[in-house]
């Protein structure tokens, strides 16, 4: 469902993402993982046609994202890092609107979206305007965003962040379910113990490289204390200033 092929961007004489290459079969939950700054959301960017590969190809659902081909749009969802909501739009609205970019008949999107905002536990918010929504509420504003059309491919930039434990066990719950139907999860994340417990793929990835690959049974002992011997960790100055007497 996913194929990158020496996938590169450089931005003037900085390499993002450094020729990255790996295969993704239907019905996986990918985590892509790795420090701020190790090209993750860059990488997502350009399997999504938001960003421009430098050199190199991505195919998703046996289409070239260099192409940046409307069709490609249809077939995934999206969850960015900015979010892409409007202030002065409902909760509600926002689902209306997009079932109708996506071509879905009104009373179909509106199913859906009832749907999802019962599941996601934003019911109570369809009326508020996102400029004055919670983080966690317009994170699940975009997720629901980028799941009612019934994408093939789901890319998801940090799902979990600002959400509460209830609602990341429900989107896991969600996301486990899409891909048992043959739904494919690409994600990014920093909360290791939820990518342990929901991928089937692991990416782990390092100054725009890949520094390991493997599936969740090659994963001996804890993803974090893996995680944490493929990247360097500094050490920690102390401080002594912080926590000392204060006249």
């Amino acid at each position: 469902m996913i194929s990158c092929r020496s996938l590169t961007r450089r931005f003037g004489s900085f390499t993002a993402v450094d020729g990255i290459s790996f295969d993704l079969p239907t019905g996986s939950i990918c985590a892509f993982m790795g420090p701020n700054g190790a090209g993750k959301s860059t990488t997502l960017n350009m399997m999504t046609g938001l960003l421009q590969p430098s050199s190199g190809d991505a195919m998703v659902a046996g289409m070239s994202v260099a192409a940046r081909d409307v069709a490609l749009k249809h077939r995934i969802g999206v969850l960015p890092a900015t979010l892409g909501l409007f202030d002065d739009l409902t909760v509600e609205e926002h689902l209306t609107l997009t079932g109708r970019v996506y071509g879905l008949a009104d009373a179909v999107a509106r199913d859906r979206g009832a749907q999802l905002l019962r599941v996601l536990d934003l019911e109570h918010g369809r009326k508020v305007f996102a400029g004055n929504c919670s983080s966690g509420m317009r994170k699940k504003t975009s997720l629901a965003m980028a799941m009612i059309h019934n994408p093939s491919v789901l890319f998801l930039d940090e799902p979990f962040e600002a959400i509460d434990p209830m609602t990341a066990r429900t989107i896991g719950q969600l996301l486990e379910s899409y891909a048992a139907k043959g739904g494919t999860v690409f994600l990014t994340s920093h909360i290791l113990s939820a990518l342990e417990r929901l991928a089937t793929r692991f990416i782990i990835v390092h100054g725009g490289k890949i520094a390991r690959d493997f599936v969740r049974g090659e994963l001996e002992g804890s993803l974090e204390d893996l995680y944490f011997e493929l990247i360097d960790v500094p050490s920690v100055e102390d401080l002594a200033w912080l926590g000392s007497a204060r006249s």
